[in-house]
């Protein structure tokens, strides 16, 4: 799979890039606050990670003609811009990192690796209706999985469980649409619909509010 840069709509993109090593002159974009984050992170594979995704959400901006702003974290581990405008999400697996980012709803993306590990934890994150559609099939099990992250990075608060307070409506493994639900929190009654994909050995899911 090649990088790859997607205009949703007049208000937001996403862009999925490939994780390699990055020249210093290619971070230049970063604010001063990223590059120091950058700089404290002494594991040389997170460096690229941490980096790829940035670029990732600089390409997705650059789209939309947005200027990059740089972005922080807050309490929940949440991406916001420092001037405020617009919201983003970050996620990486294997070999790749994406972001997407919306001018005026909250967003959330996600991608992981298929493994064939996650039939053995199903029971942990799922509820036991949805643990009834799903196939035993690790693609099934981790567009589950991807698709209640997605909402999670969305809805922004820690403290939320993917088996309790999440629940997926039934759909299938070739699905590119899963509707979902938060419940017994302080969004119970909003409803998402998360955007599905796979790819060799990957998927990837993102909503916006």
């Amino acid at each position: 799979m090649q990088t790859k840069i997607e205009k949703i709509d007049s208000s937001s993109a996403l862009a999925i890039k490939i994780i390699e090593p990055q020249e210093v002159d290619d971070l230049d974009f970063l604010s001063f606050r990223e590059k120091l984050s950058y700089a404290n992170i002494s594991h040389p594979e997170k460096r690229m990670e941490w980096a790829t995704a940035r670029m990732a959400i600089k390409d997705a901006l650059e789209t939309l003609h947005v200027p990059y702003p740089g972005f922080f974290k807050d309490e929940h581990g949440k991406s916001h811009s420092m001037n405020g405008n617009g919201y983003v999400s970050l996620s990486h697996t294997e070999g790749l990192a994406g972001a997407i980012y919306h001018r005026d709803s909250p967003v959330g993306i996600d991608m992981d690796f298929v493994r064939e590990k996650i039939l053995k934890i199903g029971f942990r994150f799922l509820d036991p209706s949805e643990l009834d559609f799903l196939e035993k099939d690790p693609v099934h099990y981790t567009l589950a999985w991807s698709a209640k992250e997605s909402i999670f990075k969305c809805q922004g608060r820690r403290g939320v469980s993917f088996r309790d307070n999440i629940l997926l409506e039934p759909f299938a493994p070739g699905d590119s649409l899963i509707k979902a639900k938060i419940r017994n929190t302080d969004f119970s009654n909003h409803h998402y619909e998360v955007q599905a994909r796979v790819f060799p050995d990957t998927v990837l899911t993102y909503t916006i509010w």
